[in-house]
């Protein structure tokens, strides 16, 4: 395969990333022990699905979820995204598409994966494929050709097979402009917040307290608790052991050119007029004559910025049509072939593109700048040391792990190669609560372990880790009297609620009887309040975001003022009454159609292969490990 890559080497040029395949490049780190290694967690028409695939699926859901959540992901948050699950379900659909990919006899040539690989940027040197890259990107992720070529030729069977499903799937013009009026529809409620915290002087009696806890005894469990010895491997601690030559820093340099080279960029402003791309010719003769009035303007003196703001018709218009400093490639073609053509200060003729014409002003000129290799040399051998030294330590933690089988072999192992192991306290899910960078990472990993077992090597932010459980305490119902203090609280939350709650629900009752909004809150020395006008699946102004607010809020109308239901959000009950509704002018649609179409083509399209997949599923053999989804 290697050879047919290199004899096409020269012909692919940059043009898109396939994400979804770099995500194969993720290393392990979920929680795996020797002996689970080959154990099934499913079958798919007799064909296994391995613990070690569903151990990767579910790190790469991991990891992408980390990258949305950022810092603010905990653990109760992944079990909410059922993650396991979502990683299983994935491999099954896999298997299925694949089968069925089969009996249609779909096929993938050796040019047509040639072509896919040649196209991942993550092989690139200056948008060529370069094998040598290729060989170092999967040898990094230790990742074989044979293993990756095989991922990729399933990719591409199953993006064959969805082609297939989905080339029946249309969408009309008069399908999107009701999806367009749907979504872009918007309405404005009144509403009265009953605020929960406002019901004092609550005093409930020992005996209700002590039944509340008993009614609740569950949401008083302790967590399961787990201690564990690790030992982890620093690379810091190899990198006296790393040599880095000339040769090495110069082949570093010449691969990532990217790295060191700054392209040019041109800071510029614009003034857009919108043209539909299937613009008649009078229509594109009649906004041209605009945009020549508005340059007549602008080359006497005026000022481009305030010109854009007042006749822009682009999203940039508020802020004097500027667009920042961009690369050429940034830009639709015409724009960036004109604004690169430039100086600073010049202001183009009139530009048309699909999104119609634009005046450009050249404000800044970057040209582009190139990093020599004395100035890059100590930064490509810090790089290059670091890189190595977590070589040399993942080859360390691999060499223990190998030899490790149980506990003690661990804890020998280690000592043998000068290494310590650290022992945790008991800790939950949100993991020890010191000496561990990782916590979530590591309490993941560990959860997924029995008593005595050993884990796969863990990659953290500040090493590689092997994890052993040594104790484990299960969850357990306290005594009310360690808790009591708690529960009252609870309660006293629960019966403040439940007091906002009647007497919203009272005064939702008294306007459904005729009374007026204003005058019933001024009796009981509360405010009327406005979401002015909103769109769906967006917070409410003043409310905060709630779905079934927001459902019953969209099936309002003039005919229809007020819900059946009083509303919580956050710990306070709204009622909500109708405001008005704006639905957008056909006029409108016209200038977004193309995007209209685009975006319910999409949903139809994922509801099809949802449909198809679960049809393929009903006449297939599926059995599940539930163990492995605790």
């Amino acid at each position: 395969m290697l050879n047919l890559m290199r004899k096409h080497a020269g012909s692919w040029m940059i043009k898109f990333i396939l994400g979804a395949v770099i995500l194969a490049f993720i290393p392990f780190g979920y929680g795996i022990y020797q002996d689970r290694r080959d154990a099934e967690v499913a079958t798919v028409n007799g064909e296994p699905i391995r613990f070690e695939a569903f151990t990767r699926q579910y790190n790469n859901l991991l990891d992408q979820v980390r990258n949305n959540f950022g810092g603010s992901l905990n653990e109760e948050t992944i079990k909410g995204l059922r993650l396991k699950e979502q990683a299983l379900n994935q491999l099954i659909d896999q298997k299925l598409m694949l089968a069925e990919a089969a009996k249609l006899n779909f096929s993938v040539s050796n040019e047509e994966l040639v072509d896919s690989i040649g196209r991942i940027e993550a092989f690139q040197t200056a948008g060529v494929f370069d094998p040598q890259r290729y060989e170092y990107v999967l040898s990094r992720v230790r990742l074989t050709q044979e293993a990756f070529e095989d991922e990729q030729q399933s990719a591409l069977l199953i993006d064959k097979l969805r082609n297939f499903v989905l080339s029946s799937v249309k969408v009309s013009d008069a399908e999107a402009l009701e999806w367009y009026r749907w979504n872009n529809a918007e309405i404005d409620i009144r509403f009265v917040k009953f605020n929960a915290n406002s019901y004092q002087g609550i005093d409930p009696t020992e005996e209700e307290v002590r039944s509340y806890f008993d009614a609740h005894k569950d949401n008083y469990k302790t967590e399961v608790e787990l201690k564990a010895r690790y030992l982890r491997i620093p690379p810091e601690s190899f990198e006296n052991q790393v040599e880095i030559s000339e040769d090495d820093i110069q082949v570093y340099y010449d691969g990532n050119p990217d790295e060191y080279q700054t392209p040019k960029t041109v800071e510029a402003r614009h003034i857009l007029i919108k043209v539909d791309p299937e613009a008649d010719e009078q229509t594109v003769t009649k906004t041209r004559q605009k945009a020549e009035e508005i340059l007549k303007q602008s080359r006497s003196g005026k000022d481009f910025a305030e010109l854009a703001k007042k006749h822009s018709e682009g999203p940039t218009a508020p802020n004097g049509g500027h667009l920042g400093s961009f690369r050429k490639e940034a830009m639709v073609k015409p724009f960036s072939d004109q604004a690169f053509s430039m100086k600073a200060g010049d202001i183009s003729d009139p530009v048309r593109t699909r999104f119609g014409w634009h005046i450009i002003k050249v404000e800044k000129v970057n040209e582009e700048t190139t990093v020599t290799i004395d100035a890059a040399r100590d930064d490509i051998r810090r790089k290059l040391t670091d890189e190595r030294a977590r070589t040399l330590a993942y080859d360390m933690a691999e060499l223990i792990y190998d030899n490790s089988f149980e506990g003690e072999d661990l804890v020998r192992n280690a000592a043998d190669n000068k290494f310590s192991i650290h022992e945790t306290g008991y800790f939950t899910r949100k993991g020890p609560d010191k000496d561990i960078k990782d916590r979530v990472k590591f309490a993941t990993a560990a959860f997924n372990l029995a008593v005595g077992d050993i884990s796969a090597i863990q990659d953290f932010s500040d090493g590689y880790y092997i994890l052993q459980i040594t104790d484990k305490k299960e969850a357990r119902h306290p005594d009310f009297a360690d808790v009591a203090t708690k529960v009252r609280v609870d309660l006293i939350k629960e019966m403040q609620n439940e007091k906002a709650r009647e007497e919203a629900q009272a005064f939702l009752l008294t306007l459904k009887n005729g009374q007026s909004m204003a005058d019933e809150t001024a009796k009981l020395g509360l405010a009327v309040g406005s979401t002015g006008f909103f769109k769906r699946n967006a917070p409410l102004p003043e409310i905060g975001y709630d779905q079934k607010l927001m459902s019953a809020a969209f099936m309002l109308s003039e005919q229809n003022r007020w819900p059946d239901e009083v509303f919580e959000v956050n710990k306070d009950v709204y009622v909500i009454e109708f405001g008005g509704r704006k639905v957008p002018a056909e006029s409108e649609f016209e200038t977004e159609k193309a995007n209209a179409k685009q975006g319910l083509l999409q949903q139809k399209q994922i509801r099809v292969v949802g449909d198809w997949i679960a049809d393929v599923r009903k006449t297939s053999d599926i059995t599940i490990e539930d163990s492995f989804l605790n």
